[in-house]
């Protein structure tokens, strides 16, 4: 399943140097795959209140080339495999085309203790 979901870079997101600060990027691809569970129909504050959380359990990423301020940006995010309690994705940011950084992101679904608890059907398929 892929989804995409567009980003404008602000003057706020910037360095000194006029390019996108490198931990912003991880801001915006939070932000799409919080925009794809709500795409999906999932409510993520239901969820919790069931006693279902998401938590990044680990993040690869790669700054292949700078995005500067005014760019206009893509999140695409594809569902790389999935088991019973955890989401591996790949998550890539594109300016016209063109991958400015790449992230391989895991997340686990979890009881508010830190237990595993499965993953809402929605995203396993």
């Amino acid at each position: 399943m892929t989804h995409r979901f567009p980003v404008q870079v602000h003057y706020e997101d910037t360095d000194m140097g006029g390019i996108v600060y490198h931990a912003n990027f991880l801001k915006f691809i939070e932000r799409a795959r919080s925009a794809w569970v709500r795409d999906l129909g999932l409510d993520q504050n239901a969820m919790r209140a069931e006693g279902v959380i998401f938590v990044v359990r680990r993040v690869e990423a790669d700054f292949l080339a700078p995005a500067r301020f005014e760019d206009a940006l893509e999140v695409v995010t594809e569902t790389a495999s999935a088991t019973a309690a955890r989401l591996v994705m790949t998550q890539t940011v594109l300016r016209a085309g063109i991958p400015l950084f790449r992230a391989v992101v895991t997340v686990a679904c979890l009881s508010p203790s830190g237990r595993p608890v499965r993953l809402p059907s929605a995203l396993r398929s």
